[in-house]
């Protein structure tokens, strides 16, 4: 899905990281195998474990796209009020990071935009760390 259509480097500089990744299905086929690499994790599967999973696949399909710069049709929790009191560490943040760095790989996301994944994600940290 990613990378099937060669990049304009005119347009390029225009579109948002939700375009250049390919829009919603990108988005919701990433959002899948990045909780499927979550929920094998075991240094952070149990946070999941009384999580209803088809209504957080949709609850993160939305913030996804609007961080990164699609439409914004999201309505949960900002990110410091959603993890409040989950105690999350650094541990924590990195395995979800080195999740979504594997599906963005997996799915052969160029290392360009992956860094403008990582750069949106970094930007969240403190709120989700709750500091």
């Amino acid at each position: 899905m990613f990378g099937l259509f060669k990049k304009n480097p005119e347009t390029e500089l225009e579109k948002t990281v939700f375009d250049k990744l390919g829009g919603a299905p990108a988005i919701d086929l990433a959002v899948d195998i990045f909780y499927r690499k979550v929920l094998v994790d075991d240094r952070i599967a149990h946070f999941f474990d009384t999580v209803d999973m088809e209504n957080q696949h949709k609850k993160q399909k939305a913030f996804l796209t609007m961080a990164f710069g699609g439409p914004n049709h999201y309505t949960g929790k900002d990110m410091r009020e959603a993890h409040k009191g989950m105690n999350l560490t650094e541990e924590h943040f990195g395995a979800v990071a080195e999740a979504l760095v594997g599906t963005l790989q997996e799915l052969n996301v160029p290392q360009e935009d992956i860094g403008s994944v990582v750069e949106i994600a970094a930007s969240v940290k403190d709120d989700v760390l709750n500091r």
